[in-house]
């Protein structure tokens, strides 16, 4: 597997006549694979179908599971159901899940963390990893992480990074990755890059989150996986390192985490 990866985006908000020139953009841009990423289990056979679009030099794979936003919509899955779902080829990773407490209010907490746990769970049983969404629940998901670890080990992506260094360092020491999004291109994100800067090279990947959060130079267009190139230039800029070096390695770092690629 050559050429850079986009770990994280969503291709279910793009129309099947969109996808095409979407997947031919991304190889112009020197990509050779992408992620869609579940938000919903509910909507997992979408997320499998499509992956129907990959191409023997443009490979999609995909994720299942349920945002931490969408908890709510119906009754939560049992650890069983979501093994049952993602025990499927195409799917690579258990996620996006994780906690919100941006948007997740008091009383829809315990519900969150109840999933979360629920699909870390699913991931240990299948030995895939699990895609973590936090946004200001940093303490929570640090502390679930390691509780959940210490009964058994399961591999680990922090997505789309805008946390605190202290959860980079926990997840780390659980034998987890960090994931990059344009948010690491915006002016007033220097913390984020100074992260960028510190973590060991062999733990990071980079991703779009598409279609959001588009990096510099495109910010305030609509995202797309071929944008991630102009992520990965820039934390190959912070760390000093020429681009294709750093392409190089965040594809081998997610071989490494995606084991089913291979």
């Amino acid at each position: 597997m050559q050429g850079l990866i986009d770990s994280h985006c969503h291709l279910d908000h793009f129309s099947d006549e969109e996808l095409p020139s979407l997947l031919n953009a991304a190889k112009a841009a020197g990509l050779s694979g992408m992620v869609t990423i579940g938000t919903r289990l509910s909507h997992a056979a979408e997320q499998k179908r499509l992956t129907g679009f990959s191409q023997p030099d443009m490979r999609v794979w995909c994720t299942v599971g349920t945002h931490p936003d969408h908890v709510e919509e119906a009754p939560l899955p049992s650890v069983q159901d979501i093994v049952a779902i993602a025990d499927a080829p195409e799917v690579i990773g258990i996620g996006e899940t994780g906690l919100d407490y941006f948007h997740g209010q008091e009383q829809v907490r315990p519900r969150q963390q109840e999933s979360f746990r629920k699909h870390i769970q699913a991931a240990r049983e299948l030995d895939i990893p699990v895609i973590i969404h936090a946004r200001q629940a940093d303490v929570d998901v640090a502390t679930i992480l390691e509780e959940e670890y210490a009964k058994g080990s399961f591999p680990i992506l922090l997505h789309c990074f805008a946390s605190s260094p202290e959860l980079a360092r926990r997840v780390l020491a659980l034998g987890g990755y960090v994931s990059f999004s344009g948010i690491a291109t915006f002016p007033k994100c220097e913390e984020i890059r100074s992260v960028a800067r510190e973590l060991p090279l062999e733990r990071i990947l980079v991703e779009t989150d598409a279609p959001y959060l588009a990096p510099v130079p495109q910010r305030g267009k609509r995202n797309q996986p071929a944008f991630v190139a102009y992520t990965a230039g820039r934390i190959a800029q912070e760390r000093g390192m020429e681009t294709a070096e750093l392409v190089a390695q965040t594809t081998r770092n997610f071989a490494r985490l995606f084991r089913k690629v291979r």
